[in-house]
């Protein structure tokens, strides 16, 4: 048995959501990805605003990646555009402590649902023409996610009616404080704004926000306008009067104003949210081709008049609308990024006990695991040194081939076996545990990888877990000995028995442990992502 006086302390990943302003939109991402926003409710009857932020935000993935991409081949041209860019600064209302900055590219995509500005009043009722439209909300929250080699890039819907613990924020207009509460994730942005919107967001997945695009109904109709429209194809026709909306069976080519209606469209199929928000799922996924297809790209009018139509129609922070360096960046890789590289994934979810017709809460533990491989995505790829005749080429070795034994160099009781378990369903071979007592007789401050100086594969082993433990721990040659070592079993995951004479590599926990990279995902986030490259010619 461990000593479980020794092997404590558990290291948290949160979920989180969180909503902000006026529309998901061209913030400054890889090739346009749609996010994937489905949150699965069939108990919503309101006709329209949420389905148009959806879509609001995903083009506006696609527009952004249109304006940076007129910024690599002439910027010069486009500059005056880029100009119109509504700015917003929010970093004076963000009381929170925040999340480290990775690396990565985290851009918070959001629609907002307000009925106030020029072409908003007309899609809500006698409220909507009230002097504040009455009130705002965000519909669609979704979190674009690009990886530091700018090489892989994630959306993640976040389903409006989540219940969540939203922190103590700043009233948007009073500035004052408010307290932390359990509300629905939009909510936060109704009386907090985007700042609080970003706040939840963070202090619910431990992800750092680097920049907004927010975008509203007139926003989303420039957008899909200046793309020439989206063609979609229906397997039944359509004459749905609250959506304003009549179309034949097979393909039709929408505008904006139509895209308004079908992205709305609740009468249809079976009529269930989960069945609609896979039709909007489909619709971005349409955008994205178009917004990075040779057409637009290679056409200087064409651009010119969508990157305008783009810039006027979102609103986002200074500090990402004038970094040109930063467009660039994010347009350079998405020259390498491809529809094929874009997933979309809503949060795991379940319907909320308290409520569970009208709201959700978030799938536990699959979700903190979602969340963890988004914050444990940090590692920038270096290119490998050119072998020499006297140079041993690098071997790779893979998770289930490393043997590992954790032990707890902390005072946290059952450190080791969280650890552990964390290491096996990521894959790898866990064989033993135990605790580590330094000479001092005080936690470890940081944590450490070992491995026996005779076994020549060692330091391969070694640098395989290394790379999956944040923070990265330097190997070193030479074990430790272990305190009350066991052996490791864990029913829930089954490794394969390594290779005969594989090294056991030692993982000693110190008290910086934040957490293992997580790779591989559970079920519930595997069937609730799509991929963009998969969703043409398909007929709803």
């Amino acid at each position: 048995m461990v000593d479980t006086v020794h092997d404590r302390r558990v290291a948290t990943t949160q979920p989180g959501s969180r909503m902000a302003r006026r529309a998901a939109a061209a913030s400054a991402p890889p090739p346009p990805p749609p996010p994937d926003d489905r949150p699965p409710r069939s108990h919503r009857t309101d006709g329209g605003g949420q389905g148009k932020m959806r879509v609001l935000a995903w083009i506006s993935i696609g527009v952004t990646t249109l304006m940076v991409g007129g910024s690599l081949t002439a910027y010069t041209v486009y500059r005056d555009a880029f100009g119109n860019i509504t700015q917003k600064s929010v970093k004076d209302d963000i009381i929170n402590p925040r999340p480290p900055d990775t690396g990565a590219l985290n851009v918070l995509l959001v629609g907002s649902d307000t009925r106030a500005g020029e072409g908003n009043a007309k899609y809500g009722q006698q409220l909507a023409r009230t002097a504040d439209a009455g009130g705002k909300r965000t519909d669609t929250i979704i979190l674009l996610h690009i990886s530091p080699n700018r090489d892989k890039a994630q959306l993640l819907s976040f389903p409006r009616d989540s219940m969540v613990q939203i922190p103590k924020c700043k009233n948007e207009a009073t500035k004052q404080e408010m307290p932390a509460r359990r509300d629905m994730i939009n909510s936060a942005y109704n009386a907090g704004g985007i700042a609080c919107t970003i706040s939840t967001i963070e202090t619910l997945t431990g992800i750092r926000i680097n920049h907004f695009v927010e975008v509203d109904f007139s926003g989303f109709k420039n957008i899909v306008d200046a793309l020439g429209g989206i063609e979609i194809c229906l397997k039944s026709g359509v004459n749905d009067k609250k959506a304003k909306l009549v179309l034949p069976p097979g393909k039709s080519l929408l505008n904006g104003e139509k895209a308004l209606g079908y992205v709305r469209l609740r009468n249809y199929g079976d009529g269930s949210d989960i069945q609609r928000i896979k039709r909007q799922q489909i619709f971005l996924s349409k955008v994205i081709a178009k917004a990075t297809s040779n057409d637009l790209l290679t056409d200087p009018g064409k651009l010119r008049n969508f990157i305008s139509a783009a810039a006027g129609s979102v609103t986002m922070d200074p500090d990402l609308a004038n970094d040109t360096e930063r467009l660039i960046e994010i347009a350079l890789s998405a020259k390498e990024l491809t529809a094929n590289g874009v997933k979309l994934t809503t949060i795991p979810w379940i319907p909320d006990p308290e409520n569970p017709k009208a709201r959700v809460v978030w799938k536990e533990p699959d979700a903190t695991k979602l969340f963890t491989s988004i914050k444990t995505d940090t590692e920038v790829a270096t290119p490998a040194p050119s072998a020499s005749a006297g140079t041993k080429p690098k071997v790779t070795v893979k998770p289930e081939q490393v043997r590992v034994q954790v032990l707890n160099g902390t005072k946290a009781v059952g450190k080791a076996k969280e650890v552990a378990d964390q290491l096996a369903e990521q894959g790898f071979n866990v064989v033993g545990l135990g605790n580590y007592e330094s000479p001092d007789g005080q936690s470890l401050a940081k944590s450490e990888i070992h491995y026996a100086k005779t076994i020549a594969s060692a330091p391969d082993h070694a640098t395989t877990l290394a790379g999956a433990v944040l923070p990265k721990p330097a190997p070193a040659a030479g074990k430790v000995k272990a305190t009350n070592p066991s052996t490791y079993t864990n029913p829930a995951v089954t490794a394969g028995a390594a290779p005969k004479g594989t090294p056991v590599i030692q993982l000693v926990v110190g008290e910086d442990f934040d957490s293992v990279k997580v790779t591989k995902l559970p079920d519930s986030v595997q069937n609730s992502t799509i991929t963009a490259s998969e969703q043409k010619n398909v007929c709803t």
